[in-house]
């Protein structure tokens, strides 16, 4: 699995919120600024992540996105899919009927693919944030944030 430009950006973005104060609004531009991600490109992905009832968006000078739960409620396999990130095997790939070889391989990656999916849905975006804390203390920061 390879994680593309989206899923990444994806994944800082919500963690960046999950560092927020009582996780209230921030804006676009705040989020980009802080990630060093482009504001037009972040704004997309954050409209995609809203429809997926990741986060919300609340209009007006102190407004912007927050998340629309709490971040142990929100996997790192919600988040690449809200975006269309696909952890698939081998698309459109079909055994050859003939070769034993063919169905032990694709077996093989099916089951892969399987328990990966399993982890991506079971890493909560809590998880993530506690990680980024501690890298954060090992590193004797205090509450800067970029991933």
């Amino acid at each position: 699995m390879k994680l593309t430009t989206r899923g990444h950006y994806s994944v800082k973005a919500l963690l960046d919120l999950s560092f927020q104060p009582k996780f209230g609004p921030t804006s676009v531009n705040a989020i980009a600024q802080r990630q060093d991600l482009p504001a037009p490109y972040l704004e997309k992905l954050l409209i995609e992540m809203r429809r997926a009832g990741l986060v919300r968006s609340l209009r007006g000078s102190q407004g912007g996105y927050q998340l629309a739960r709490p971040p142990a409620q929100i996997s790192l396999g919600q988040i690449l899919e809200a975006v269309g990130e696909s952890v698939d095997p081998l698309p459109r790939h079909h055994p050859n009927d003939a070769h034993a070889e063919d169905w032990v391989t694709f077996t093989l990656w099916n089951r892969l693919h399987h328990k990966l999916k399993e982890a991506l849905y079971s890493i909560s975006l809590e998880d993530l944030y506690y990680d980024a804390r501690s890298w954060q203390a090992s590193q004797g920061q205090a509450s800067s944030f970029v991933v």
